[in-house]
């Protein structure tokens, strides 16, 4: 990541370095979740308003029709199972039918359906939700933690995409 990172933001002409605008690293993680900002030509990971350096990638749907996202979701687990869903990078770009799919039915709490085109989408609360708008909000928490470090809006991101993603998914 920090690799990546360096090579977005600095750019090396004639032993110059030319500095860009501002552009997050989001690393758009499974398990968890982070983001960094270049400082001093070195990757920062910023802390979230927990304190913590890396966000579960966790979000939780409430029944007053709250989103959230990180440790708070993750925390009301227990009590809104269903509605509280985590490994969602692994559903993205997936079809309903595939046999991870259907493994994923057996072993999660919240329910995987079909949407009308195949893909595996979530339903929450009776509406189908798909993966990337639900991964969408713990981008949006990574974006609003950087802007809160940095005191500015933030436009661009790079975003890491595992290796093993196929086309679909990373787009």
């Amino acid at each position: 990541l920090n690799l990546i990172i360096y090579k977005i933001f600095i750019m090396i002409n004639s032993n110059k370095e030319i500095k860009m605008g501002r552009i997050i690293g989001i690393d758009l993680g499974t398990t968890n979740s982070c983001v960094a900002v270049m400082e001093n030509n070195k990757a920062r990971v910023i802390e979230n308003s927990e304190g913590d350096r890396t966000t579960p990638s966790v979000i939780a749907y409430t029944q007053d029709g709250e989103i959230l996202v990180g440790q708070p979701a993750k925390r009301q687990s227990i009590t809104n199972p269903k509605n509280t869903l985590f490994a969602i990078k692994r559903l993205i770009g997936r079809r309903f039918n595939d046999k991870e799919i259907k493994r994923d039915q057996n072993i999660m709490p919240y329910n995987i359906v079909a949407s009308e085109n195949g893909d595996a989408w979530i339903d929450i609360n009776n509406k189908k939700i798909a993966p990337p708008q639900i991964s969408a909000e713990i981008l949006k928490k990574m974006k609003k933690t950087a802007e809160d470090y940095l005191g500015e809006i933030i436009n661009e991101a790079v975003i890491t995409v595992p290796a093993y993603f196929n086309d679909s998914q990373g787009d």
